[in-house]
């Protein structure tokens, strides 16, 4: 029987970069695939919200700008049928870069391997137990069956999650009757893109960029004028069940263009040919015991673009969490704050994507005033920064325990420009090891003394700002703000702040 610290069912994005954070913070996970080999079925098509400010401030996001197969797009994304467009703002709420799922995953085994993870392909499991101690895994693999067991398990299996099967978690939720379909293709000499981005097709006369509604479904069309390259994206009402292994082809998508809009769509080539249907589910819970869940195996959303800035957020809420368990210094429930936090979270952008759902789905004149009202709500400032905050993920803020109710306390770290005794530098640059930080920013002995005690599990940095939002920040791992001191807070109600803080996050000094 092999041991390691965790298990993680699964090699996707969020299997990944859990392991990555879990060998960061001194943990020695074990991934198990039932893949031989990644897929090259294509799957999302890039990353997009608060998951590429996370990889920034673990130093990665330049290695993963370098691997897109293109500049990135400009900041414009569907929602429900109609756009967020973001290209009018000097510095847009949302983000995202072109990367195909198959070239993340190889980038995120690749950081994985340097940092000496163990991913064993080709290994299916068959069966889990759990006691209060480990969790123990049947695994069925090239050389036929065996065990491993491990203090926990994390399953990251996806939709059809058997992990949270066996674990006995609930995963109540709505099935939309639709089937989408999105693709980037060539276009044959015959088919010109005008320069509106509209097409003009032989045969058939014009197809207009943008979204085009019929009686049989809704179709988008999106391109640079004169260029040979569009996307195209189709919804059909069906109720047909499709193997995510059984990937789309051309022809699949030109029946499904011409059976939404009448068109025959002549395509030279494809790049990108992706099919999914459109789930809104949650699971019940995100722990039971020492089996856990994250990503795609703990919730589906009934929307493109923010799966995987979801599952990778998962990840790196957990990993720390479940490092401080194994490690021996995690306080009472810290690791069930992972459940109270990602499932917050799953649930905001629940909110988001079912409202796309209400705006995408409706054919009628009502859902057509609706949809007009909410493009021109848009053309003002604020509500589009609200919006984009909303989708990208940026506006979470985390209830934490305690009085301290600082404007900051729970919100994702600012990258602040700082001024150290060393040089210049940056927060997001001090969150590279995925350690805790407590960062002064006010010169405040009294503050660093009371963090002493705790010197080996939080980095404790002094440094100065051009605008001080606080005194000092507690900063997780995940780079989420857990005590923050106001400005000129006297030491007499700003030290037991602290050390509250540091034993509710950190445990016992």
């Amino acid at each position: 029987m092999t041991n390691a610290d965790v298990i993680i069912v699964g090699a996707g994005p969020t299997g990944l970069m859990l392991a990555a954070e879990l060998r960061l913070a001194g943990v020695r996970p074990l991934v198990l695939e039932r893949q031989p080999r990644r897929r090259d079925t294509p799957k999302a098509g890039g990353l997009g919200g608060q998951i590429l400010e996370l990889l920034r401030y673990r130093g990665l996001l330049e290695r993963f700008e370098a691997a897109c197969p293109g500049p990135p797009p400009a900041p414009r994304f569907p929602f429900g049928g109609v756009h967020l467009d973001f290209t009018r703002l000097p510095d847009p709420p949302m983000h995202a870069l072109p990367l195909p799922q198959q070239e993340l995953e190889r980038l995120l085994e690749e950081r994985a391997a340097e940092l000496d993870v163990e991913i064993h392909r080709g290994r299916e499991v068959t069966g889990i137990r759990q006691d209060d101690a480990a969790v123990t895994v049947d695994v069925r693999g090239p050389d036929g069956p065996s065990q491993v067991r491990a203090r926990y398990l994390v399953g990251c299996d996806g939709a059809r999650s058997r992990v949270r099967d066996w674990a006995g978690i609930g995963f109540p939720g709505t099935v939309y009757p639709e089937v989408n379909r999105l693709a980037q293709v060539t276009l044959p000499a015959a088919v010109t893109v005008l320069g509106n981005g509209d097409l003009d097709v032989p045969g058939y006369g014009t197809i207009r960029a943008g979204f085009t509604r019929t009686d049989h479904g809704l179709f988008g069309l999106g391109g640079a004028p004169g260029a040979t390259s569009v996307s195209l994206y189709t919804i059909e009402d069906e109720t047909t069940e499709y193997d995510d292994d059984v990937p789309m082809t051309v022809t699949e998508l030109q029946d499904s263009v011409h059976r939404v809009l009448g068109a025959h769509l002549p395509i030279a080539a494809a790049t990108r040919l992706s099919r999914f249907t459109f789930k809104a589910r949650q699971a019940d819970h995100y722990r039971k015991g020492r089996i856990l869940l994250a990503g795609d195996a703990a919730h589906l959303f009934p929307a493109t673009g923010v799966a995987l800035n979801a599952g990778m957020l998962d990840a790196v809420n957990l990993a720390w969490k479940l490092a401080a368990d194994l490690h021996g210094w995690a306080p009472p429930r810290l690791l069930d704050t992972y459940h109270d936090e990602r499932h917050l979270a799953a649930a905001r952008t629940m909110l988001h994507t079912r409202a796309q759902v209400a705006l995408r789905r409706g054919h009628d004149a009502a859902a057509e005033a609706l949809r007009e009202m909410f493009t021109e709500l848009l053309t003002d400032e604020q509500p589009l920064r609200r919006m984009g905050a909303l989708v990208a993920g940026s506006d979470l803020r985390y209830p934490m325990p305690g009085t301290n109710d600082h404007s900051l306390t729970g919100a994702f770290a600012p990258d602040l420009t700082l001024h150290t005794s060393e040089g210049m530098t940056g927060v997001a640059r001090l969150m590279h090891p995925a350690r805790p930080v407590l960062l002064d920013l006010a010169d405040r002995p009294d503050l660093r003394e009371a963090a002493h005690d705790w010197k080996d599990r939080v980095d404790v940095h002094t440094a100065r700002t051009g605008t001080r939002p606080a005194d000092a920040l507690l900063i997780r791992p995940d780079a989420h703000i857990a005590w923050a001191a106001p400005v000129d807070e006297p030491a007499a109600t700003a030290t037991p702040a602290l050390r509250e803080a540091l034993s509710t996050w950190f445990g016992p000094s």
